[in-house]
């Protein structure tokens, strides 16, 4: 089934030649299926599907339904077995698993419901980690870190080790993390899925910040129906396949 969200303005510069926008994430066709033993099982099937650039778009739909799967193929943490999924302009399934990894660490921030924080390493160290493999010297790199954290509000946190971290502080430093590089779009996965409801509307308040103050393209994976109101679209999978209703305007 073929499905494109309703288009929000695009950024400055967004258009192309003829006023025509690309998206920053174009699928066609896209299928995945595992093995289980001799039984393969299909998860997505033919998905074809437009994100603009500077979109937030909720992935929804019930346990199984393939959200998660579709988050990692664009994310580039799995490959498809059929399709094509270009990711500003690029398509990602032509890539060999090494040049997939340098792909990740230049385009996309993840944002994990449990955090995913190095445990030996402090709020600080955590964020500058994606900068370790980029060219930056060491004066750049605490420049950006000192500047990510206090956007996220912990500049009084740095020297923090995760486990003197609460939840909602620890999914800060994650988010921090995300958009240390500068990523061409930031993933969220259940971002809000292991915090209390003041903890999570905080995080998704900073997913929002990214989205329309920095012009991020988020997508973002969840359950929660109140999460989905942060986002400026809707898409639903069931059984492997978008079904009526996606792109829906959040209002």
């Amino acid at each position: 089934m073929t499905a494109s969200p309703t288009r929000a303005p695009p950024p400055e510069g967004a258009g192309e030649a003829g006023g025509a926008i690309r998206p920053i994430v174009a699928i066609a066709h896209l299928s995945k299926s595992y093995r289980r033993g001799d039984q393969v099982v299909p998860v997505l099937r033919d998905i074809t599907l437009d994100i603009p650039p500077g979109d937030f778009i909720a992935l929804m739909g019930p346990s199984g339904s393939g959200k998660s799967t579709l988050l990692n193929l664009i994310a580039g943490i799995d490959k498809p077995d059929a399709g094509e999924l270009r990711v500003d302009g690029e398509d990602i399934t032509r890539l060999a698993e090494a040049e997939l990894a340098d792909w990740r660490a230049a385009h996309v921030g993840f944002v994990f419901q449990f955090y995913n924080l190095m445990p030996v390493l402090d709020a600080f160290e955590n964020v500058e980690l994606p900068l370790l493999l980029t060219s930056l010297g060491k004066r750049d790199r605490r420049e950006r870190v000192e500047t990510a954290l206090a956007l996220v509000g912990l500049s009084d946190r740095m020297d923090h080790y995760p486990n003197e971290l609460s939840g909602g502080q620890q999914q800060r430093v994650a988010i921090a993390r995300a958009f240390i590089t500068d990523p061409t779009i930031i993933v969220a996965d259940e971002p809000t899925g292991d915090l209390d409801r003041k903890s999570a509307e905080d995080i998704l308040g900073l997913l929002r910040r990214l989205n329309s103050e920095m012009g991020k393209t988020v997508i973002m994976v969840t359950h929660d129906r109140h999460a989905v109101e942060s986002a400026r679209h809707v898409t639903h999978l069931e059984k492997g396949e978008l079904v009526a209703g996606d792109g829906e305007k959040v209002t």
